[in-house]
């Protein structure tokens, strides 16, 4: 719609634009509304459309797992109808078995009964004896006679247990005796073993002692030998001492036991003496004599220990 710019005419064209622009604001407004509804009523339906999806989604898994459900049902009143069905064949098969196992106890049982019945007809001759039996002797009835058989069996295997005991412990000790023999034989070979060695020991022993007995009695003949060569030599050096005129006893004189003492003075009377010689004599005889001495020095056999003359 146009407005027209006619002077004459323009005051009411004026308020026509005016009205028109108004409406147009307001259909504007209006259009702004139902498209602001019509977007939230859009959203809301495209939740309402979300949740029948959801709604829907459920329901196909409620039915799912409704199916399922009668399903396990279905299967499991199937399992239970063929554990009842196992149950009933495996007590049926039992029932079987035992009914076998009896009428095989009742066969045995009679058989067992036969037998008995023929074993008491068997008897009935034991019983008549026994009834005969009892009017031989003093028992009123065959339940005392029994019963005095059966007090003399008792008896009877009494004894023979103490018999079988008794022949158990002899034959008990003769093992003890014959254990104890071979360890005496055995503790006298030891003891004969040790005896023989003991003697050996004693062999050696007494020989040994024998062999020093023999050196000692050496080492005596020995040592009274050189006693009196001691003696010997301290009389022979006395002697000698007193052939050389000095006193024995005395403020002056020398101790008959000291014999280095008298070898001393015997040593200085030879050398004085021989002083005296060489005074003495003439140059030609001293001439003589020193090869004469050198010679007989040569000639003198020399000892090869020299005897050690101490005090007593």
């Amino acid at each position: 719609m146009e407005c027209s710019t006619n002077p004459r005419g323009s005051s009411v064209k004026t308020g026509g634009c005016t009205d028109t622009i108004f409406d147009i604001q307001r259909k504007r407004k209006q259009e702004e509304n139902c498209i602001a509804k019509k977007e939230e009523r859009e959203q809301v339906l495209k939740s309402l459309n979300e949740c029948k999806a959801e709604l829907n989604k459920k329901i196909k898994e409620v039915e799912d797992l409704y199916l399922s459900f009668d399903f396990f049902l279905k299967r499991e009143g199937a399992h239970q109808a063929i554990e009842k069905a196992e149950r009933e064949r495996k007590e049926r098969l039992q029932n079987e078995a035992e009914i076998k196992r009896l009428k095989e106890e009742y066969a045995e049982l009679m058989g067992r009964k036969q037998e008995l019945e023929h074993q008491l007809q068997g008897h009935a001759v034991y019983q008549d004896f026994m009834e005969r039996v009892v009017k031989m002797t003093k028992f009123e009835d065959v339940q005392q006679l029994t019963g005095q058989l059966e007090s003399l069996l008792h008896f009877r295997d009494q004894l023979y247990q103490r018999d079988s005991e008794a022949q158990e412990q002899a034959n008990q000790q003769r093992r003890t005796l014959l254990t104890l023999q071979d360890q005496h034989h055995l503790l006298r070979l030891h003891k004969n073993n040790q005896l023989s060695q003991l003697q050996t020991e004693l062999e050696k022993k007494c020989s040994k002692a024998l062999t020093w007995e023999r050196k000692w009695n050496h080492i005596q003949e020995t040592a009274a030998k050189k006693t009196l060569l001691l003696g010997q030599i301290k009389m022979a050096t006395l002697n000698l001492y007193e052939m050389t005129g000095e006193n024995v006893e005395g403020e002056e004189g020398v101790d008959m036991n000291d014999t280095e003492k008298q070898l001393d003075k015997v040593k200085l009377f030879i050398q004085d003496h021989d002083d005296i010689v060489k005074q003495h004599q003439t140059p030609t005889q001293r001439h003589n004599n020193g090869p004469k001495r050198r010679e007989q020095k040569r000639d003198k056999p020399k000892k090869s220990t020299t005897p050690n003359c101490k005090k007593d």
